[in-house]
């Protein structure tokens, strides 16, 4: 009876504990759907606070994590709903000026930057002031704050510009010290991304290219900076910034201002008080004001029109997923849903992503050019990196159209995995077995890769670089010598692009949508986005169930042997039976691994509360 009272009292308590987390639950979605509501818009300061990231496509939150204040992402704000809420607000009576809170602004790309500055300028044109504020500036919020009528410093801050560049690490050296074998798989010459794992420096090709690409970077930025701003004295800030410091008698707010790169040192408080003076006191002790975000959500509608935009943002991956990933098979069914859904007369493919998988990227294209089948011209939009697969997803356009600081290019493939025979030779530990075909085991990163496995991996990447090279050279209208040419893996700037001939024109989203309608004969078409949501489902489901949206990657190499985590995973089961102690056991050894299919641990915080 003892025991039967002690276990019916557990179960109560389990199921109190589940009432309990349902409750909060419940009461934090409703809380998190009421902070998701946007304040009415008020007569005064257009406040963006700018604390985190400015991205062409904003990851979906997850009510769940934000309900239980679990959630600590940087902060996203999509590039278009910026500029299209500054746009509004140069005309809008109600908005006194605009206050640009760049404290905790973590950047966005010079591209994104560039048409963010743009709409800025169109604010002061409209005799409305912007005043931007921050404790520190370097290059991205200083490109912003540049095109704002007055910049204002804390006292205790500084101005201080590092310009692209910077050390990368590299193992070789150490990986011989531990025995681990950098396998690497690639095609073209300045396909870097695997130096870092075969060489101690940059090789001679990748530090052309790096430094080819990073003085033009620099150069749009200064271009740029010197237009919004030409009283900065940006030679001495860039090239001499102890000179600089020296001309402040050491103060570095004071010789920012000396230099003319900021108007006025102040402290917060007194940045409100003068935003106060321009908006009025909303009664609260601050400023009458409206945060952009729910400027946006109040005043900019959805454009309704019949040209689509698709947004391939961030690393190219296998799978599903929601907003903020470029997931091939989402995309895809996305594209291939509106076009079912809607009749379109264009599709325009905005890029912001350096690549990733190959398969994935074979996906979106094939999904663009089953819409390009049926008569519907493609333009694609290149915003501050379309390069590897995000150039890969390109070729499928009619026209590829880039602003001069986009990083393209990068038509190049490599692959890459370590194998530890000389650690397992260091620690005194074999790796033997069997075979019945030249790849069985392979490829074998405990005893080493064989030279069939070797050859064969080296294959299947120069096939996918003859394919990457065969597809440009189709979309270009070039031989596939001459893609090669200018591939190789080279990374271009967007101006650098058009004249080898990657990209057919300059401009950003409004010169592809003028490009769209002229494709498709359809001057006044106008655009819609293709959305791929993520309902709050989801992440309910996702209590109980691991991350099942990211599908395994299906290419053959894949297949051909077991993953280093489930020979970790087996390793691990290894050492337990070991510590289990000496015990008779009926166990054939030969019949293979105690863990033949290891099972892929849960992510969900819920599966993990239950095994604690």
């Amino acid at each position: 009876m003892g025991f039967a009272r002690a276990l019916w009292k557990l179960l109560v308590g389990i199921k109190d504990f589940l009432v309990l987390i349902f409750m909060i639950m419940f009461f934090g979605l409703i809380y998190a759907a009421l902070q998701g509501t946007p304040d009415p818009v008020v007569d005064g300061v257009l406040w963006v606070d700018l604390d985190g990231v400015v991205v062409e496509e904003p990851s979906a939150p997850d009510p769940f994590m934000v309900a239980t204040g679990f959630s600590g992402a940087t902060g996203e704000y999509r590039l278009r709903d910026l500029v299209a809420a500054l746009e509004a607000a140069k005309d809008d009576d109600r908005i006194k000026a605009v206050a640009l809170d760049l404290d905790g602004f973590l950047g966005g790309g010079q591209v994104a930057l560039g048409d963010l500055g743009d709409a800025i300028e169109e604010v002061r044109k409209s005799d409305k002031q912007v005043i931007a504020y921050a404790t520190a500036y370097s290059d991205d919020a200083y490109q912003l704050a540049a095109h704002a009528s007055e910049i204002w410093l804390n006292p205790m801050g500084a101005v201080a510009f590092a310009g692209p560049g910077g050390n990368n690490l590299y193992y070789a050296e150490f990986f011989d010290k531990i025995g681990v074998t950098a396998n690497v798989y690639r095609a073209g010459t300045y396909k870097s991304a695997v130096e870092p794992y075969t060489r101690s420096d940059m090789s001679p090709e990748a530090r052309e290219n790096r430094q080819q690409l990073a003085d033009t970077l620099l150069s749009i930025w200064r271009e740029d900076v010197e237009a919004a701003r030409p009283k900065a004295q940006l030679d001495l800030a860039l090239n001499r910034p102890l000179d600089m410091i020296a001309g402040g008698e050491g103060d570095l707010s004071r010789a920012a201002l000396k230099a003319g790169l900021v108007d006025q040192l102040a402290s917060r408080a007194d940045y409100e008080a003068r935003l106060t003076e321009i908006a009025g006191d909303d009664g609260n002790g601050g400023f009458k004001h409206s945060l952009i975000e729910d400027y946006a959500a109040l005043e900019i509608d959805a454009p309704t029109g019949t040209i689509g935009v698709v947004t391939v943002a961030g690393t190219i991956v296998d799978g599903t997923a929601g907003p903020g990933t470029a997931a091939g098979s989402s995309l895809a069914e996305a594209i291939e849903q509106a076009a079912a859904n809607n009749e379109l007369d264009a599709l325009i493919v905005r890029i912001d992503s350096p690549g990733g998988s190959a398969l994935a990227s074979e996906r979106i294209r094939q999904a663009i050019l089953k819409v390009k089948a049926e008569g519907v011209p493609v333009v694609a939009s290149f915003a501050n990196v379309a390069a590897s697969g995000g150039y890969w997803v390109a070729t499928a356009a009619d026209r590829i159209v880039a602003e001069p600081d986009t990083i393209t290019g990068s038509i190049g493939v490599f692959a890459f995995f370590p194998s530890f025979e000389g650690t397992l030779d260091q620690l005194g530990i074999g790796a033997d077995g069997v075979t019945t075909t030249p790849l069985s085991g392979e490829p074998d990163i405990l005893g080493g890769v064989s030279e069939t496995a070797d050859a064969f991996l080296q294959a299947g990447v120069l096939d996918t670089y003859q394919r990457f090279l065969t597809i440009s050279a189709e979309a270009r209208g070039k031989t596939v010598e001459e893609i090669d040419a200018i591939g190789g893996g080279r990374v271009w700037d967007g101006g650098a692009a058009r004249q080898v001939g990657l990209v057919d024109r300059f401009g950003g989203m409004d010169e592809a949508i003028e490009l769209a309608r002229e494709l498709a004969e359809n001057e006044d078409a106008d655009i819609f986005y293709i959305e791929r949501e993520s309902p709050w489902g989801d992440s309910l489901l996702g209590l109980f169930a691991s991350d099942a949206r990211s599908d395994a990657p299906v290419d053959i190499y894949t297949h051909l042997a077991r993953t280093p985590q489930s020979l970790v995973e087996q390793a691990i089961v290894d050492v337990e039976e070991m510590m289990a102690g000496p015990t008779i056991q009926a166990r054939c050894l030969e019949c293979g691994p105690s863990v033949t299919v290891p099972k892929r641990e849960s992510k969900s915080w819920w599966a993990r509360l239950l095994r604690l």
